[in-house]
């Protein structure tokens, strides 16, 4: 597949509007599911789970620059096999092992969090990284970096 040149601003602008998608998602999944399920965890221990702005900082650093990688790997994988939906859906599910499965299964690993919580957070955060997936191949669509 052909593609245009790649550009850099079209790029940030591609990962700035698909995280807040992200940031979104994220915001629900924690607050919704992930944080009682953490405090009921840790039953004794004081501020776990708690958020505060430095906090919400990071976590948003965090957010953007999975999109940004999301973003990446997805324009890769289209210029590789084509803007389509299955490679939409697997370039999503690349990025979703790399970060969420090894992130969540280590923290249960390390007895950081319930397993029973990957349940949930997992399946959730697969389906965050499919729809970032598909707001970003339609933007890199619309903004000719990838031609459909």
């Amino acid at each position: 597949m052909k593609t245009s040149q790649f550009n850099l601003k079209q790029f940030i602008n591609i990962t700035l509007l698909t995280s807040v998608w992200i940031h979104a998602s994220e915001i629900f999944r924690y607050f919704v599911f992930v944080i009682e399920r953490t405090k009921a965890f840790f039953p004794n221990k004081e501020g776990i789970a708690e958020m505060n702005f430095a906090i919400f900082s990071i976590w948003g650093i965090w957010d953007t620059i999975l999109t940004g990688i999301l973003v990446f790997i997805g324009w890769l994988y289209a210029n590789t096999y084509g803007n389509n939906y299955r490679s939409t859906i697997i370039s999503a599910t690349i990025v979703w092992i790399a970060v969420f499965v090894i992130f969540w299964v280590a923290t249960a690993n390390m007895g950081l969090a319930d397993w029973n919580t990957l349940q949930i957070t997992l399946p959730l955060s697969w389906l965050e990284l499919v729809v970032g997936a598909f707001i970003a191949s339609w933007l890199l669509t619309k903004t000719a970096i990838v031609k459909p």
